[in-house]
């Protein structure tokens, strides 16, 4: 299997490159499952960069 790997960035808007859980850059509490395809979601109505933290 060819995974992105964890710490791989996207920003909101980009499509997702890897399904699993994502953090907001500089944010630790801020998680959301996301799944490869779907485009990156905002933060807090924000534009924000979103780190690959664990697989699905």
């Amino acid at each position: 299997m060819n995974r992105k790997p964890l710490g791989t960035e996207a920003r909101t808007g980009e499509v997702c490159p890897e399904s699993g859980v994502w953090q907001v850059k500089g944010q630790p509490g801020a998680t959301a499952p996301i799944a490869k395809g779907n485009r990156m979601p905002p933060y807090d109505e924000k534009a924000v960069t979103w780190v690959l933290m664990r697989y699905a």
